[in-house]
């Protein structure tokens, strides 16, 4: 157990990013997933609507600090990539 005042801090600071990490995480891979399911599903009009809340959902998590804007940048071009594949088929 910490003895520390400052320790004891850090213990709760590291619970409360932890929980909103977690929540972070689990978001990007459901609006990752609902573009996946839809593309598969060959439905574009889906796959475009739930593309834009992905696009938008990742970028703020740049602004939040949770991505790098590198690895934002390339899960949305995967992510447009496969979009564009339904329209040209």
């Amino acid at each position: 157990m910490a003895h520390h005042k400052s320790t004891i801090k850090r213990i709760r600071q590291t619970a409360v990013r932890t929980e909103r990490n977690r929540y972070y995480r689990t978001r990007l891979k459901n609006i990752s997933k609902a573009v996946v399911v839809a593309a598969e599903a060959n439905d574009k009009e889906a796959a475009s609507e739930a593309f834009k809340i992905a696009n938008k959902q990742i970028h703020k998590m740049v602004s939040k600090g949770f991505l790098k804007k590198s690895t934002a940048a390339r899960k949305v071009s995967r992510l447009n990539k496969l979009v564009n594949k339904i329209e040209a088929a």
